[in-house]
């Protein structure tokens, strides 16, 4: 038997979980990225079947970020580049808010700092699924390997001025 639990956090409470992001995001210079993005990787997979379902579908948004900033095709602008891995920081560090191993509870405070990061980044990540998808059809119908991002947004401003 399963049932929903809903709740409601009051703008006092998103500060406070933005307030503990910000903190992660001043250490994050002292961090090697591609170090920070392996362990994201790896926190990932670790727990992503071992982890209630609310939790996995959250996760699949944080690898989405981290592919963000590995596809070399999308040549990611250095501004989504830097917020993305101001973002990623937090999950940087396994003794966070709740800790990791306390079955169950120990990532409702991932879940929820991925909803904060994915609210934040929702463009960009739309902009990347919008162009994954281009790059998909246009590989195809072009029979190229490679779609760029600047291919993607010329195709988009040509849609625009016709």
């Amino acid at each position: 038997m399963s049932f929903d639990i809903t709740f409601n956090l009051k703008d006092s409470d998103l500060e406070y979980f933005r307030d503990v992001m910000r903190k992660a995001q001043t250490g994050v210079a002292n961090i090697d990225e591609q170090h920070m993005l392996d362990n994201v990787r790896q926190l990932v997979s670790k727990i992503e079947t071992d982890v209630p379902e609310f939790v996995a579908q959250r996760l699949k948004k944080l690898e989405l970020l981290v592919t963000m900033i590995e596809d070399a095709e999308w040549n990611i602008p250095t501004e989504s580049h830097q917020d993305i891995v101001s973002a990623l920081a937090y999950f940087n560090n396994p003794e966070d808010l709740i800790p990791d191993h306390i079955p169950v509870l120990g990532f409702l405070d991932d879940a929820i700092m991925i909803e904060l990061v994915v609210a934040e980044l929702k463009d960009d990540m739309d902009d990347y699924s919008e162009f994954c998808s281009y790059r998909d059809r246009e590989g195809v119908r072009k029979d190229r390997d490679t779609i760029t991002r600047d291919e993607w947004l010329a195709d988009k401003r040509s849609a625009l001025h016709s």
